[in-house]
């Protein structure tokens, strides 16, 4: 099989040293996480390189690899998705989105769903009903949940907000660190295109925010406005 001789590549690729450094990198610890991922330790460019290489595997073969045990596999078969996506007409479309949607099981750390929630959903969902996102924000499975807010990203370079200011609303109370991460990244990346809708947002909704969701929505704002969100005095005459 294709896999396996991809897979004996990415073994001889892999590096102990880097491998124990991923694992710490990505909590898989006991009770962390990324508990009991496994790493081999190679570096995303290269595995960007071998998706190149590699393009032309099947998309049922890319399939096979992102049910891998090792971390760096399941991404490598993302990226491999990726491109059979962005060459794929509406049919392979439809069918690779359905397919991570069906298989966010392996879609189980930050990366791997950053590097794919845009395009394998966000692109999708572009022109169509947005209820998988809402459904996303609902899942006890917090990458589910990152996915949903994430996937916006995709709306957000297209100079669409609505979907990451719904999604960031849903997810205004949710209890992980992560997500708080996720949409503070997705507001900041809001306010560099549009500052107006951005801060409208904040506005209403600062003194809800969790400190890191709010930390990272307002990392490019001027220092004196930081501190005012921070000390929760926007909005008081003279400030």
């Amino acid at each position: 099989m294709v896999i396996t001789g991809i897979q004996k590549e990415l073994e001889g690729l892999g590096d102990a040293a880097q491998a124990a450094i991923l694992q710490r990198f990505f909590k898989t610890g006991p009770g962390e996480y990324g508990a009991g991922d496994r790493f081999r330790g190679i570096r995303v460019p290269v595995l960007r390189g071998l998706a190149k290489k590699y393009q032309d595997v099947s998309q049922a073969e890319a399939g096979r690899l992102l049910q891998s045990p090792f971390h760096e596999d399941r991404l490598l078969a993302l990226l491999l998705l990726i491109r059979h996506y962005d060459r794929g007409g509406p049919a392979a479309r439809e069918e690779i989105h359905r397919y991570y949607l069906e298989h966010t099981r392996f879609v189980n750390n930050w990366d791997l769903v950053d590097a794919s929630a845009p395009q394998l959903v966000g692109h999708y969902l572009a022109d169509r009903p947005k209820e998988t996102l809402t459904r996303l924000a609902a899942s006890r499975d917090l990458w589910e949940r990152r996915i949903a807010i994430i996937a916006t990203f995709y709306f957000i370079k297209q100079n669409a907000f609505a979907e990451t200011l719904r999604m960031a609303r849903v997810l205004l109370a949710d209890p992980e660190d992560l997500i708080h991460k996720a949409v503070g990244w997705m507001l900041r990346e809001v306010q560099k295109r549009e500052t107006g809708v951005a801060e409208a947002f904040l506005h209403e909704h600062y003194r809800q925010m969790p400190r890191t969701m709010l930390r990272y929505a307002i990392e490019r704002l001027p220092a004196a406005r930081r501190q005012a969100y921070l000390k929760g005095t926007i909005g008081e005459p003279g400030k």
